[in-house]
């Protein structure tokens, strides 16, 4: 608020003295001659400034604004004072003089036989080199340190083959193939209902890391199909032997998701290596191979169209691809994070994607616009998604552990069809129901198997499954009371 003048600022301390202190402007004193402001110098540039001063008369200021001259200092001895400036002109001298030597080399033509003339030959100079051959053992060390390099570097190397075959036989006695599903495997009938399962009947064990997803083979389901975090997939059967009959190696690292065409013999998944692969389910066979270099969450074939394949990738789009050609057809992109599912509704005419934008997305197929937006700031991110088997209703996994419902043709909340009881948030645990639609069941991330009954909304079966986070789960198509599950701890699960 006020300036004080230069004479009031500058005036010696006045005033009583404090009885413990004898003096005042001693305390304000760092120096004999008085206060002496610090200041920070190399202790190379202070000597050199230094012995600089006292032999020639002349310094850099430290203020920096030029130089101090001694007042004996001759005239015109001023130019020699600055070791380091001379240094540095110097330097820029030599530099110069280098170039113009460079250039004037290139221009002359070179002349092996002055070298040859100021190097002496060697004794050896004139004998050819022998090249040793390797042995085969010297052979194989090499392969293995090669593989060990790689390994440590993180790059893996394509798979050499596409499958392996476990089974006796291809064919039966009949000339069948061995997908074919038996004759005795039986129809549904629609009177029949669907019933709790209590008792653990078989467990499948081939996967070296956990079990991403399963899938049971469309209206028999006496096959399942396993998404293995060792980067393989695996079918077994479920009915007579129960044994490993195919194993598909086509990805370098875990693969996320898998799904079934509509008769079983063709199926498509995504891994974490960027690739979504075309499978032939009968030879193993990969037919085609699209989306490389684009992380897909998950894939999805057109239930009518079933050359078409949607995927859900991690740069907030969802592509659509032509399997037949390999070309990408179409590309939705309206979200704000990676999507995480794809769903048909209204007679496959239309389809739902949610994101970890916490939105929910309703567009029409093959139109790049949005029909319908759903947020709100009290959802979380949805991170599985399916419909119910009169395709009446849609649910979704929500993060905030609990199951939402909405209707699946206009997509309007419904808020009593809500599922509560597991702990799901941060695992995208699989949502399946029962056939009759009487029972809706999850997974979660203590292992634990819950089923819930539609209309009530009530737990009616919590059962221990798994160690680990029981990721996937699938009712049988035909068996009343049979369901599948997996885990991250490697295991596959037969339950009735």
């Amino acid at each position: 608020m006020y300036n004080l003048p230069v004479e009031q600022m500058h005036a010696p301390v006045v005033g009583p003295l404090h009885h413990n202190q004898k003096n005042l402007t001693q305390a304000l004193r760092n120096h004999r001659a008085g206060h002496v402001e610090d200041a920070n110098l190399a202790s190379y540039s202070f000597d050199e400034q230094y012995n600089t001063f006292q032999a020639q008369g002349v310094a850099h200021d430290p203020e920096g604004t030029g130089v101090v001259r001694h007042r004996d200092l001759v005239a015109g001895k001023g130019a020699d004072l600055f070791p380091a400036a001379k240094e540095a002109a110097a330097g820029k001298q030599a530099a110069k003089r280098q170039k113009t030597d460079g250039e004037a080399k290139q221009q002359q033509p070179f002349d092996p036989s002055q070298v040859r003339a100021r190097r002496r030959p060697q004794p050896w100079a004139e004998k050819e080199a022998e090249v040793v051959a390797l042995t085969e053992e010297q052979k194989e060390y090499m392969a293995q340190i090669k593989a060990e390099k790689a390994e440590k570097a993180g790059v893996v190397p394509e798979p050499t083959e596409n499958t392996v075959w476990h089974g006796k036989a291809e064919t039966d006695y009949q000339g069948r193939s061995w997908i074919e599903a038996p004759k005795d495997a039986g129809k549904r009938k629609d009177a029949e209902q669907c019933f709790l399962p209590k008792r653990h009947i078989h467990t499948w064990s081939g996967h070296s890391k956990g079990v991403n997803a399963i899938r049971f083979f469309p209206h028999t389901g006496h096959l399942l199909l396993s998404a293995g975090l060792d980067g393989q997939i695996k079918i077994w059967d479920v009915g007579s032997h129960r044994k490993c009959m195919r194993t598909y190696m086509g990805h370098t690292k875990g693969v996320k998701d898998i799904w079934f065409s509509n008769d079983g013999r063709r199926f498509v998944s995504t891994g974490y290596d960027k690739k979504i692969r075309y499978w032939d389910t009968e030879t193993g066979q990969i037919l085609n191979t699209v989306g490389e270099g684009k992380m897909s969450y998950c894939v999805r074939l057109h239930p009518e169209e079933q050359h078409i394949v949607m995927a859900g990738t991690q740069d907030k789009k969802i592509q659509q691809w032509d399997l037949n050609t390999g070309d990408m057809v179409q590309s939705y992109d309206y979200h704000l994070a990676a999507v995480n599912t794809v769903t048909f509704i209204d007679q496959n005419r239309r389809f739902v994607s949610t994101s970890d934008d916490k939105t929910i997305r309703m567009w029409e197929y093959g139109i790049q616009a949005q029909a319908k937006y759903i947020a709100d700031p009290s959802m979380h991110a949805i991170s599985y998604a399916c419909t119910s088997p009169n395709d009446k209703w849609w649910v979704g996994q929500s993060m905030d552990n609990q199951i939402v419902t909405y209707s699946a043709d206009r997509l309007k909340p419904n808020k009593k069809k809500t599922f509560k009881g597991h702990l799901v948030a941060g695992y995208a645990c699989q949502v399946a129901f029962s056939w009759d639609s009487r029972f809706i069941m999850s997974g979660d991330g203590e292992g634990k198997l819950f089923v819930w009954d539609w209309k009530t909304t009530k737990i009616v079966r919590s059962m221990r499954c798994h160690d680990q986070v029981l990721i996937g789960c699938e009712w049988h198509p035909l068996e009343t009371s049979k369901v599948a599950t997996c885990s991250w701890d490697g295991l596959i699960k037969y339950w009735d």
